[in-house]
């Protein structure tokens, strides 16, 4: 897959590149985040890592659900680890969105649900629809369906936000959770 070994951004990384998403033509859902972290880097797994752990609690997902490449897609804004600066993440490289997007996003042509996860992923795929803050976006989740269901990044970082916004998880997350299993025909149980 081309996608596989793209290099457009290799002179701006500090490490190799090596982009990493799961993708299948009949996935239902479409998972957008923002980039790889270093453990997503390392192992070549997407949301391999503490963030994916509470994601997959969000959803209420296996990992062998989640991990399940016929259902769900997986591609970042930056395919690539972007590296950190100061302790924290670099954002996503600006080529990588706009050189792969479209073309990935034709070939999953059985996607119904895009989950936009962080600031990166909702900026790019709802342009100036996002609202103020991501807060007000997450918040306006409604407006964005049936194509987009923006969330926060599950980051360990977040949790001051997710204490800060109690409707977040009593509000959203059943709708998230039933909208994701409806899709997938998974059992509720």
């Amino acid at each position: 897959m081309e996608v596989r070994a793209c290099r457009i951004c290799a002179d701006k990384l500090a490490h190799e590149p090596r982009p990493i998403l799961r993708a299948s033509p009949t996935a239902k859902i479409l998972i957008v985040g923002q980039a790889p972290g270093r453990k997503v880097h390392e192992t070549g797994i997407p949301w391999n890592d503490p963030s994916g752990d509470l994601l997959r609690e969000w959803l209420q997902l296996s990992r062998e659900q989640f991990y399940d490449e016929s259902r769900i897609a997986i591609i970042p804004t930056g395919l690539c680890y972007p590296g950190t600066e100061k302790g924290s993440d670099l954002p996503p490289r600006p080529e990588c969105a706009p050189h792969w997007h479209t073309r990935l996003r034709a070939a999953l042509p059985a996607i119904q649900l895009t989950l936009l996860i962080g600031q990166y992923a909702q900026r790019y795929y709802l342009g100036n629809r996002c609202k103020k803050t991501l807060t007000d976006t997450v918040a306006a989740w409604q407006e964005y369906l049936p194509e987009f269901f923006p969330l926060p990044h599950p980051s360990p970082r977040n949790r001051l936000w997710l204490k800060k916004n109690p409707w977040y998880e009593r509000d959203i997350l059943p709708v998230l959770r039933q909208k994701t299993y409806s899709i997938l025909e998974l059992d509720q149980g």
